[in-house]
């Protein structure tokens, strides 16, 4: 979120003595960003390249597993989704604390007549690499008759 601006904050006349550091405070909590940010609190980064007979998709997924990854391709759409879980348990004492955090992120991208059978995915280093085969354009020429 980016910076909270209190109505009327420039007009000290307006203000009591002593709240500049209220201010500054709730400024400083609402520009901050969040302490645990991961992918799916924002998307994933994708790379697109027409590499002659092939697309070249390259998704950028520190930290995902390839369990976490869906890949579909639907009429020449191709989508990449990551569906996360996680469960933490802290005890110490009497004290116990649990977090749950679901999330999911999906892109698409339209890629045109590709050929679905030889689709070829790796993930490596957190980097999922994608090869989509284009489809052979068939060349048809044909002689045209004239009247």
């Amino acid at each position: 979120m980016a910076g909270l601006i209190p109505f009327n904050r420039n007009q000290k006349s307006l203000r009591a003595p002593g709240f500049d550091d209220f201010y500054n405070v709730l400024d400083d909590f609402f520009a901050d960003a969040w302490p645990r940010r991961n992918l799916l609190a924002d998307t994933f980064k994708i790379d697109v390249q027409d590499c002659g007979s092939d697309y070249c998709v390259e998704a950028e997924m520190p930290g995902v597993k390839k369990e976490e990854i869906n890949l579909e391709l639907n009429e020449g759409r191709l989508s990449i989704s990551v569906q996360r879980e996680e469960n933490s348990e802290e005890t110490k004492k009497n004290y116990i604390h649990k977090e749950r955090r679901y999330g999911s992120v999906c892109r698409s991208i339209y890629l045109g007549h590709v050929t679905r059978d030889e689709i070829k995915a790796k993930l490596e280093d957190g980097v999922l690499k994608i090869m989509v085969p284009k489809e052979p354009k068939a060349v048809e020429q044909r002689k045209i008759d004239i009247d």
